[in-house]
């Protein structure tokens, strides 16, 4: 018998996660769609955020989400920084220049992080950790929602940015065509640092989300990381927002219906699946090609 309940149980939980791989995709895209860079150093952003978070958790005793009042202006502003002194300089440099650049500094991030913290794992522990709501008969992980309102939040802010201020639409001029956005004046370079520094910023955000949620580790995490932000953003397609955050939404509910209906163990595995069947049978992603509107 078909129990509803926990069907969606599951369901509901895994649009929360989807929602955090969303927030993590999007980021990568965004850079991708102006910069047509892709950035393997994502994944380690994402780390930086969970240690940020246990760094101000373990000397202030700020709880992970009053954290992102420091996390996302250091995070956005270290992203533009690095674009500006090395990025910039592979603009007009082969493709494969700035996927080893950002392979390298994901390296560095990692080690950097070996030394200053050790290997031993490091989360934050949260009074609500084991709080619930109840919505009917569905009852959802306090962390979770909150880590789904952040998103919410964040996305919500980006969709705003985006369509209706003068910087969205210098983005969007710069990403449809960059050498007509200059010549109506539009700066992009400029608008390439704010852009990294954007997609820095939503990665750190992710990363202080997941800290009450996962384990920090320096080295082997941010590679997992990557993957997730890559399959997220070719779920949807390269440069598609909207669709990166539907492809962060899918990939979160397939894993988690994936590890309760069948089993735990490969509940990674889940996802690779279902990006390997969309390879396969729409290369281009579920939403097709390039669009610049969220």
């Amino acid at each position: 018998m078909f129990d509803y309940v926990s069907f969606l149980q599951n369901l509901s939980n895994g649009v929360l996660i989807g929602g955090v791989y969303a927030l993590i995709g999007v980021g990568l895209t965004l850079v991708f769609g102006v910069m047509k860079i892709i950035n393997f150093a994502h994944g380690d952003f994402v780390i930086l955020g969970m240690y940020c978070a246990v760094l101000l958790n373990s000397l202030l005793g700020w709880d992970p989400y009053l954290s992102l009042l420091v996390a996302m202006p250091l995070g956005f502003m270290t992203g533009a920084l690095l674009q500006r002194l090395v990025l910039s300089r592979l603009m007009e440099a082969p493709p494969e220049s700035s996927l080893l650049v950002t392979l390298g500094l994901a390296l560095v991030i990692g080690n950097i992080l070996l030394l200053t913290f050790g290997a031993e794992p490091k989360s934050v522990n949260v009074s609500y950790a084991s709080s619930t709501v109840s919505l009917g008969e569905v009852s959802f992980s306090m962390i979770l929602l909150l880590a789904g309102l952040a998103t919410m939040v964040v996305i919500a802010g980006l969709y705003t940015v985006l369509n209706h201020t003068e910087l969205g639409r210098a983005i969007r001029a710069t990403a449809d065509n960059r050498l007509g956005a200059e010549l109506v004046g539009i700066n992009t370079r400029w608008i390439e640092a704010v852009v990294f520094g954007i997609g820095m910023a939503l990665a750190v955000t992710a990363g202080v989300v997941l800290i009450p949620l996962l384990f920090a580790t320096p080295t082997f995490s941010g590679a997992i990381f990557t993957l997730k932000a890559f399959v997220v953003t070719v779920l949807g397609g390269l440069g598609n927002i909207g669709a990166a955050i539907a492809g962060g939404l899918l990939l979160g509910v397939v894993e988690v219906m994936g590890a309760s209906y069948l089993t735990s163990d490969y509940r990674d595995a889940y996802g690779l699946l279902v990006f390997l069947l969309i390879l396969l049978l729409r290369p281009e992603g579920l939403f097709g090609k390039t669009v610049k509107r969220v």
